[in-house]
């Protein structure tokens, strides 16, 4: 097999997609811009932990960057394309709009266009559970409509879905988007729940529980997420003869271009994962309970079928089970860098 590139190679998914690659043995070439929305140490804390393969190779570049990635493309071509590499974040959004313009937009029309002009076997690229946006009918499946996002950042990400599909209807080009649901684990985002919520708990300090701890999410635990995507990358979409244009799925597409979603299937309320976080921990969390934010959504619960059809594959990872994991790590992470 060629190269893999994956973009978005220090963050947290996508080392995890590096690491599953490099331990089979596949070339890898990974990028990331290792900008500051977070702790940049724990960035390069994935590097070293993907340093010793050597066929993993890593080179900072930004998406954003247009004769940057045009650089990029020209060590190709790539056989598979792991598209990561996103500022991620729904409140961050209103206080940097433009980032997401910069990196979720121009940056995903400059992946679009490398692989126009060197086309891999398969573009594979993030998405969100965040697009379903106001939609409240559970569980969200991919034939649901997702014209009504809430944050900025939702619809930068399905935006991207509509990119991709007019590269893919233009270019031939196949595509897979694949609408994450709330990913968690070890070296996962300090700006997401469990993390945010481990430290303070272990630091003696209270939580933030917004729309008072009413939230139901569909937690989805980064190994089902890397087997999930890599199963995908290896299903490449065909054209669909029988779409009916009168009719439009608008997860499917004469195209060669679909979307999935990537979720647990289970969605668990906020103060239930509180309660399992607690147990790992063998500490009690002091509850701050708040309204709910701007861009938040009461509850994320993915229909997987079409996933399952496809792959065979579908999360079940427990959330004790990856709590614990999540907990077993950052305590031997941060003991360790301390």
């Amino acid at each position: 097999m060629a190269a893999v590139l994956v973009t978005g190679a220090a963050g947290f998914i996508g080392a995890h997609l590096c690491l599953a690659l490099a331990r089979r043995g596949i070339e890898v070439v990974g990028v990331d811009n290792l900008n500051p929305y977070y702790d940049v140490r724990l960035k390069h804390a994935r590097l070293e932990w993907l340093a010793p393969f050597p066929n993993f190779r890593f080179e900072t570049v930004d998406v954003a960057d247009r004769a940057a990635v045009e650089r990029l493309f020209e060590q190709g071509p790539f056989e598979f394309i792991l598209h990561m590499a996103a500022q991620a974040g729904v409140r961050y959004a209103t206080e940097n709009p433009h980032a997401y313009a910069d990196s979720n937009l121009s940056g995903f029309l400059h992946i679009l266009e490398g692989c126009r002009r060197r086309p891999p076997r398969h573009l594979v690229y993030a998405s969100s559970s965040s697009v379903y946006g106001a939609n409240t009918q559970t569980p969200f499946a991919e034939h649901h409509h997702a014209s009504h996002p809430v944050s900025l950042y939702a619809a930068t990400k399905r935006a991207n879905e509509l990119m991709a599909h007019a590269y893919s209807h233009l270019y031939g080009l196949p595509v897979s988007g694949l609408r994450f649901f709330t990913v968690y684990g070890p070296w996962g985002r300090p700006d997401m729940a469990l993390f945010k919520f481990t430290r303070a708990i272990l630091d003696g300090q209270p939580i933030d529980v917004y729309n008072h701890g009413r939230q139901r999410r569909d937690f989805t635990y980064i190994d089902d997420v890397v087997e999930a995507t890599l199963r995908v990358m290896e299903a490449i979409p065909a054209p669909n003869p029988s779409w009916d244009s009168t009719h439009p799925h608008p997860a499917d597409a004469a195209a060669p271009c679909r979307i999935l979603n990537i979720g647990n299937h289970s969605p668990v309320p906020l103060l239930d994962f509180i309660s399992a976080l607690e147990q790992c921990l063998g500490r009690r969390a002091e509850l701050r309970l708040l309204p709910a934010q701007p861009g938040d959504v009461p509850e994320t619960h993915a229909d997987c079928h079409a996933l399952e059809t496809l792959t065979g594959f579908r999360p079940a990872t427990r959330i004790e089970d990856g709590i614990a994991r999540f907990v077993a790590w950052y305590r031997e992470h941060y003991d360790h860098h301390a």
